[in-house]
């Protein structure tokens, strides 16, 4: 007998601890009979501007992911997004591939879904599309770790433009003409799509919307994440104003 709520999917998000906008901007996708369970990945709120916090924080997510997945594990849940940037955890194709394994096994066997598989599933959705502009959600020291990711990959990062965030809370403070200016920032004309990094960037409803005067894919960390959790669950149901991906079946 399955789940009334959850019939078609429940669905685990691993989110920091800080994060104030990935869960509502995945429940704002959501549709009927997916249930959404969340658990914090714990880490402190520490200074992003130089480079010893920087690295602090991303050794916190690391560490503590695994205690978040394992909180999620009695849920019977068939999947778990693990809702933070690529940069967090990329060390390479082969890390990557026993850090799921390793997921996978703390969250009770559950499938994972991660930023580094969703981004690249999107632009192969998309096209194959392999030239784009990079928001990032850090000051100028995160610059290189959050390109990381898409250079390793065989992306052309083409433009970048960092949103400034000077701790893992702050960067959910941002407004809709920031977001703007960073959107035209990286809008450059050989710049095939535009990509947002960073699930505590509010970032979702507002690229839907600036999709249609940039006439260009903008992905977001959180709605790429719940896209493909779905689209990997077998769920294709598109979702009306929220971008491009969402309205591919």
């Amino acid at each position: 007998m399955p789940d009334l709520l959850g019939y078609r999917l429940k669905l685990g998000v691993a989110v920091p601890s800080t994060n104030t906008s990935a869960q509502p901007e995945m429940d704002a996708l959501r549709p009927a009979g997916v249930t959404n369970h969340t658990a914090r990945i714990l880490i402190e709120d520490e200074s992003l501007e130089e480079e010893a916090g920087f690295n602090s924080v991303i050794d916190r997510i690391r560490k503590s992911t695994s205690n978040a997945l394992k909180s999620l594990s009695a849920c019977g849940l068939q999947r778990v997004i693990v809702a933070v940037s690529p940069d967090s955890y990329w060390e390479g194709a082969e890390h990557h591939r026993l850090l799921l394994a390793q997921f996978r096994e703390a969250a009770g066997g559950a499938e994972i879904t991660t930023s580094a598989d969703a981004i690249e599933a999107a632009l192969e959705q998309l096209g194959g599309l392999r030239r784009i502009g990079l928001i990032s959600p850090y000051a100028e020291i995160g610059d290189n770790p959050a390109s990381r990711f898409f250079i390793e990959r065989g992306y052309e990062v083409v433009a970048l433009h960092g949103l400034g965030g000077t701790s893992p809370s702050r960067i959910a403070d941002v407004t809709t003409a920031k977001l703007r200016a960073a959107v035209e920032a990286v809008n450059r004309p050989e710049v095939e799509a535009i990509i947002q990094v960073g699930t505590n960037v509010p970032m979702a409803a507002f690229a839907a919307l600036a999709e249609d005067w940039v006439g260009k894919p903008v992905i977001t960390n959180n709605a790429v994440l719940y896209w493909h959790a779905l689209r990997q669950s077998g769920i294709a149901d598109s979702v009306e104003r929220a971008g491009l991906l969402f309205s591919i079946r």
